[in-house]
């Protein structure tokens, strides 16, 4: 190969346009003043989805708060290997499907499983299941957080805050 022909096959590759990625953000009120805010993340192409789940999601945070005071956070960054990370979001309505037994279609699990226990003794964890949505702090299900299984969860693009308020839910 050429050096011009290298030298225009890098300035090529140098001017592909970068992999889009969908981001949106949400908020969770739970009960007991314990709320939680998050980012998903995946690529464009997953939009198209009928459901994105953990195996399409490149970025993902949780951070929870009681009474508007961070207690925990959770990224995908701080997966340990058996951590459970189960997501289910539908990118046509924007929605988080809750409700459903654990682990299932219509249920969620993010650092925390079925039982809201796994969290770790400095985790924080999110699940929503047939019984409850609730959180995990330092390995302990915090009862007082649970709220009905099937309550949506605020999803947008726009920024959201710790009390939830003033999102422009987009589902």
């Amino acid at each position: 190969m050429s050096f011009r022909l290298a030298l225009f096959a890098c300035i090529a590759v140098g001017m592909a346009p970068a992999a889009q990625a969908a981001q949106f953000n949400f908020c969770w009120q739970g009960a007991g003043g314990y709320t939680m805010t998050g980012v998903i993340g995946f690529p464009d192409a997953a939009l198209s989805k009928s459901v994105v789940t953990e195996r399409d999601v490149t970025r993902f945070e949780i951070t929870g708060y009681e009474n508007l005071i961070a207690v925990g956070r959770w990224t995908l960054a701080d997966r340990k290997a058996g951590s459970t990370f189960h997501v289910r979001f539908d990118p046509n309505t924007l929605t988080f499907p809750t409700g459903g037994s654990f682990p299932g279609d219509a249920s969620q699990g993010w650092n925390a499983d079925g039982d809201v226990t796994d969290c770790g003794s400095k985790g924080f964890g999110f699940n929503s299941g047939n019984y409850a949505q609730d959180i995990c702090l330092y390995g302990v299900w915090m009862d007082r957080s649970s709220i009905h299984p099937e309550t949506p969860m605020l999803v947008t693009t726009g920024p959201v805050s710790p009390d939830c308020r003033g999102i422009d839910a987009l589902s």
